[in-house]
């Protein structure tokens, strides 16, 4: 599920908060990282739970609705298409979903059912819901087409989803859009009734996860003489005035081109470039570009750009 950009921003990330506690308990920071990288698995079931969890939660609704004393006729024999979708049952039957949520724990919405609540009133003013409901009947695929609808159009856009993922982890926010992505691409690939999910693995491989380790540690043992490699290359920058932003991805940056030699030069200037982007000041990419560079060129003067493979350079 994760690339390695997104490896590069958790690191990052538990970076700046060895820095901020002043923590020298690398065990620690290290088991930390591991489990900031290894929730957003937990943020994939939990939103894919959600999607269950609604039709439910319509479900029981309509019944008790139907069985009210003064019910009304809509109330008797409502439009039950929504809880019928064909994709929505088949995400609650799927054995590989079930006993994730299960071993995973993950059972917010029963405690939080009035958010699943919130979220039905949300969706039933949407014009996609009131498009589909319009119609009594439908095929799997007219089925299939609303669930992706509803997720990509109104579910994960949703501010009151969002806010209760921010104030329940603080680390899902930066994993929501990567994850919404990859649940949106696995919705979209269910084209029949016998269709099944796969639970997405946190890393490609063990690469990934053993450069996740190398990288958080390298960097953090080698602080005092990365940032020796930059100092003097930033003549016009009083370090006070460095974002302490750009100084943890410079010797992020610094230390894949030095200790990395796998990783392609281009390929650590433009994840470091993206990075900042997002993540700092608007002119940060800009001067880190520039550090980056002039180093680049004096490293491969000096012939310390110790990097195997053809095209690394």
């Amino acid at each position: 599920m994760l690339n390695r950009r997104h490896i590069r921003v958790k690191v990052m990330q538990s970076i700046y908060a060895v820095h901020q506690h002043k923590s020298d308990d690398l065990n620690r920071e290290e088991k930390f990282l591991f489990y900031s990288i290894e929730a957003i698995q937990d943020l994939y079931l939990l939103i894919f739970s959600a999607l269950i969890e609604l039709r439910i939660k319509e479900e029981n609704y309509l019944n008790l609705a139907s069985k009210k004393h003064l019910a009304t006729a809509e109330e008797k024999n409502p439009n039950r298409k929504f809880i019928q979708n064909e994709v929505l049952h088949l995400l609650e039957n799927q054995s590989t979903l079930s006993v994730a949520l299960e071993t995973k724990k993950i059972n917010h919405w029963k405690l939080n059912d009035d958010l699943i609540l919130h979220l039905l009133e949300d969706i039933k003013k949407s014009d996609v819901y009131m498009t589909y409901m319009s119609t009594e009947a439908s095929t799997f695929e007219e089925d299939s087409k609303f669930v992706v609808d509803l997720f990509v159009k109104v579910l994960a856009p949703n501010e009151r989803l969002y806010d209760y993922l921010e104030d329940n982890k603080l680390t899902w926010i930066d994993d929501y859009a990567l994850v919404n992505t990859f649940i949106s691409k696995q919705l979209k690939q269910l084209k029949n009734p016998s269709s099944t999910i796969e639970i997405p693995k946190v890393y490609k491989d063990e690469d990934d996860k053993l450069f996740a380790k190398q990288l958080f540690i390298k960097t953090l043992l080698n602080e005092n003489e990365l940032a020796k490699e930059y100092v003097n290359k930033t003549p016009n920058w009083d370090s006070e005035r460095i974002a302490e932003i750009d100084t943890i991805l410079l010797k992020m940056a610094i230390c894949e081109l030095l200790k990395f030699p796998s990783i392609p030069v281009k390929v650590t200037i433009n994840e470091y470039l993206e990075i900042a982007k997002e993540y700092s000041t608007p002119k940060s990419s800009i001067f880190i570009n520039g550090i980056l560079d002039n180093l680049i060129k004096d490293y491969k003067e000096e012939n310390k750009l110790n990097k195997s493979g053809r095209g690394l350079m």
